[in-house]
């Protein structure tokens, strides 16, 4: 698609690109056959939590991931705070994360009584880094929670050495994982299920999505009895509805933690639509990623790397310039032709709150780095190619230029 002269990679882009130009970071993808299936629930009387079309997109995640169990939530942020207290996870544990992810991750497990530790990411995935995780096991870590961040696994094996060897619980952000695995042939699992927990998130902004909305994937029966509980406000009714009590009543903690019918009829259409989705932004993040190996090679900017046996949705393509002001220019330049480029998560060991609630923070320098050079590209299904390359050509002229 582009020579190896920089000149000649500045040719596609117009002298002046039109102030006029717009291109979204991010479109929802929905159409006519989602539009009928809530005209058809709500005709139905479905817009309740855990019903009839609840469960079945249930079922349809079980075969999609490989989970043994799934339940359905509000949000990713639900699942991961129902996996924690059904975990016992409490006041005097410690719970190790990336301090470049989101904040709902912290902010669950504060909720729950216990420390985050913020660990350093690698810095070719921008994944937590197990190396650095092990250093910050204490005899108060219960917990260990790396994020897959952009649906490129995080080193998960290395994840379950650490958990066995220090006899340490398992779960996994994968939030923007959908159709993101890990491994070969018999091998080959969808991220979330590695663990003793994973969560998916259907936010609007994710590949296939509900608005707001969410999945807890589990293998182990025990553990999923007791999270059906959390999830149903601390009372058996999954087991009621199920007829294995003739009454439910209250019998541990829990929240108000499933999701709509209503939201599950948007759902269930989009995860028909999942694979043939994810096969288009794939082809569009390859098209960005072969665009710029050049830029790369003039030492420009780096681009994202993919583990070896890795299979992800090219959920995000983020690039990372070389310093923050080179950051700070190509994405003011980029918004200024319209194209919606974004930074992203701002390392949270860093923040006010960390600092006030937490103490003072040890510096994490690839984090810090991470989040003061990332830029992410506009990325979604309905994305012509032809938009790509005006991307990539106005970032080359933004990043030569600087």
């Amino acid at each position: 698609m582009w020579g190896s002269n920089a000149a000649l990679l500045l040719a596609p882009i117009p002298s002046k690109l039109s102030s006029s130009l717009k291109i979204p970071y991010h479109e929802p993808s929905y159409g006519a056959a989602e539009e009928r299936a809530l005209i058809k629930a709500l005709r139905a009387g479905h817009t309740g939590g855990n019903g009839t079309i609840t469960m079945r997109v249930a079922e349809k995640l079980k075969a999609m991931t490989g989970a043994k169990h799934v339940l359905m939530t509000p949000s990713a942020t639900s699942a991961m705070e129902i996996a924690l207290i059904a975990a016992g996870v409490g006041h005097g544990d410690e719970v190790l994360m990336p301090s470049f992810g989101f904040v709902s991750q912290a902010n669950v497990i504060i909720s729950c009584g216990a420390t985050p530790v913020f660990c350093d990411v690698d810095p070719g995935t921008m994944n937590m880094c197990p190396e650095d995780a092990e250093r910050r096991i204490t005899k108060r870590t219960k917990l260990l929670f790396p994020v897959h961040y952009a649906g490129i696994p995080a080193k998960i094996t290395a994840y379950k050495r650490l958990a066995k060897k220090y006899g340490l619980l398992l779960f996994e952000d994968a939030a923007q994982c959908l159709l993101s695995f890990q491994g070969n042939g018999a091998r080959k699992r969808h991220l979330g299920t590695f663990g003793d927990a994973g969560c998916i998130s259907f936010h609007v902004t994710k590949n296939a999505g509900c608005g707001e909305g969410g999945a807890l994937l589990l293998n182990d029966r025990g553990l999923a009895e007791v999270c059906e509980i959390v999830q149903e406000k601390g009372t058996n009714r999954s087991a009621f509805l199920r007829g294995q009590v003739d009454k439910y009543t209250w019998v541990g903690p829990g929240g108000s933690h499933v999701l709509s019918d209503l939201l599950s009829a948007l759902l269930e259409v989009q995860l028909k639509r999942a694979p043939a989705m994810t096969a288009r932004r794939v082809k569009l993040w390859e098209r960005y990623h072969a665009g710029f190996e050049e830029l790369e090679h003039l030492g420009l900017v780096v681009r994202p790397g993919v583990p070896k046996g890795a299979t992800h949705n090219g959920h995000i393509y983020a690039l990372r310039a070389r310093t923050s002001a080179e950051q700070d220019d190509i994405l003011a330049a980029l918004q200024k032709v319209g194209i919606g480029a974004v930074f992203h998560f701002q390392p949270l060991h860093a923040s006010p709150f960390a600092q006030e609630r937490l103490g003072q923070q040890q510096e994490l320098p690839i984090t810090t780095h991470a989040a003061e050079t990332i830029i992410r590209l506009p990325l979604f299904e309905g994305m012509k190619a032809a938009q790509v390359d005006l991307v990539i050509a106005a970032v080359y002229r933004a990043a030569i230029s600087d």
